[in-house]
């Protein structure tokens, strides 16, 4: 039995039938390790230690409203931990990278999942830039010249923040669409960041594969169909999950990266791929994980666990 912390966001609300943390967490409980939650808001670092202010899991069941039962809160010392899950979503903001600089502080002797070194050095959309032989045309940038000159050689492109997740902010413009600078505007008012924009692939309108790699291995994927008129296949965006068989490309991908993500001690990951073009590598806090298992009849997250403790 290990003694486990799970930093992820209110595990009150999340959808029980979908969240792969839950997953994650209910394999945790059935092997008999110790599980403590904590928010990152919560994580402190004072004269270097490192303490969470959390609630112990005192059960948890795939069981709708009666999913997991809390204890009181409580301040722990956090390397007093075996495993600590790094799970909350993004935004990939200042608070999430200053969170990953407090807890490599532990890691490894209190082991990290994934490697907080590696989550802040791999962004999901620009570690995927490491791929060049695998990813769509990609420009990353500020430069409306620029940004213009990538439009109007491609004609059809999609825009996203640099650091978003979940679909949020991603807009399919074509050749002629009149809200184009207006787009622009509103991104560059709101963020110093750059965006990222790459050619628009039709594929899209079959589907999004979502390939999740435990240890650099294939452990299954899901396919994630848009709605009509939607260029989004994520599924809280109303995408669709199907049941997915990898083509000899896409296990290609995957084999190219899988020492890559070894080495980097990135052990949960998704993959995700369009029309066998590799579009994202999530580092941060990959999903897909229960839909997966469901298509498959595997269960990932006993995979995932087996990997985690060959560690310790």
């Amino acid at each position: 039995m290990s003694k486990v912390s799970i930093q992820m966001d209110p595990i009150e609300l999340i959808d029980i039938k979908a969240d792969t943390t839950f997953a994650l967490a209910l394999e945790a409980y059935k092997r008999g390790h110790e599980l403590f939650y904590f928010n990152p808001k919560n994580l402190t670092f004072n004269n270097g230690i490192v303490t969470a202010r959390g609630k112990n899991i005192l059960k948890i069941q795939n069981k709708i409203n009666e999913h997991v039962l809390l204890s009181e809160e409580e301040t722990r010392d956090l390397s007093s931990e075996d495993i600590i899950l790094l799970r909350q979503d993004p935004p990939f903001d200042m608070t999430y990278i200053t969170n990953t600089h407090i807890l490599e502080t532990l890691h490894p002797e209190t082991f990290v999942v994934n490697s907080p070194f590696e989550v802040r050095n791999a962004p999901e959309k620009l570690f995927v830039n490491k791929f060049k032989e695998f990813i769509p045309e990609t420009l990353i940038t500020r430069d409306i010249i620029e940004i213009n000159k990538f439009k109007k050689e491609f004609k059809e492109i999609i825009v996203k923040p640099l650091y978003g997740n979940g679909g949020k902010q991603v807009f399919h413009i074509r050749h002629d669409d009149p809200n184009f600078t207006s787009l622009l505007e509103m991104f560059f008012e709101h963020s110093n960041e750059p965006i990222i924009i790459q050619r628009y692939l039709p594929q899209v309108r079959n589907g999004d594969c979502r390939v999740i790699m435990i240890n650099g291995e294939i452990a299954g994927a899901v396919n994630r169909v848009p709605p009509k008129g939607e260029a989004r296949s994520n599924l809280h965006v109303g995408g669709r999950a199907e049941k997915k068989i990898l083509n000899k490309k896409e296990i290609e991908i995957c084999e190219a990266l899988s020492e890559e993500l070894k080495k980097k001690e990135l052990i949960l990951v998704g993959l995700d791929i369009i029309g066998n073009y590799l579009t994202e590598i999530n580092v941060t806090s990959p999903t897909g994980v229960q839909e997966i298992s469901k298509f498959d009849n595997f269960n990932i997250s006993s995979k995932f666990w087996d990997s985690v403790e060959n560690y310790i």
